[in-house]
């Protein structure tokens, strides 16, 4: 289980809420209730379903979308379920995805069990053998705040591995009450509308 020192993920998650702008955003299994708690009516799909899945939806709506920031926040259980999507990531190259990864050590979702590696699984030379344009670690909920502005600005794909304890919640404990594809429906929905105003105005 993760040491008490590290960050709280619902802290992270806030952070990140505070700053985020428009950003599309793709949580996954622990960090999803605790994101529709915190940022209720934000522009998000929540990837719950389909493990390890969360990168390369995040990387269907960076590329169609390339006019907004998409941000996902993984779990470490999941990303490796499906490491090769790191070089998949970094193979479309798009520079407004964020790769956010809750590194806990374990499934938490399915009871805590630990992960095969551990806490000593180093995903951000993962990230960086695969060709993400950036990658590091933030175990300080302190410098995170500090970096997230720059981070946001900066040129995806980036990776960011963030050293957390367990969430106070996971989806077998809150159940997400909206089905996947009205998720996707409510987010294609509000996708399209600025640009249906910005259509009907130019023909005013």
């Amino acid at each position: 289980m993760a040491p008490d020192i590290a960050m709280k993920p619902e802290d992270v998650l806030r952070a990140i809420a505070a700053v985020r702008g428009d950003a599309i955003v793709v949580p996954t299994m622990t960090t999803a209730p605790a994101w529709r708690s915190i940022a209720p009516n934000d522009l998000s799909v929540t990837c719950v379903g389909f493990m390890g899945g969360a990168s390369s939806l995040g990387l269907g709506l960076a590329l169609a979308r390339p006019d907004r920031r998409v941000l996902v926040l993984d779990g470490d259980g999941s990303l490796l379920m499906q490491l090769g999507s790191l070089a998949t990531v970094a193979g479309a190259a798009p520079r407004n995805l964020i790769h956010f990864l809750f590194k806990n050590g374990v499934y938490h979702t399915s009871g805590a069990q630990g992960i095969p590696g551990g806490l000593s699984v180093d995903f951000v030379m993962m990230a960086k053998g695969a060709g993400y344009r950036m990658a590091s670690a933030i175990d300080d909920l302190g410098e995170l705040k500090h970096r997230l502005p720059e981070l946001l600005r900066g040129e995806g794909p980036a990776f960011v591995e963030l050293r957390t304890g367990l969430a106070e919640q996971t989806p077998m404990t809150v159940r997400e009450r909206t089905p996947f594809h009205q998720q996707l429906h409510d987010a294609r929905v509000k996708l399209l509308r600025p640009r249906a105003a910005a259509s009907a105005s130019a023909d005013a």
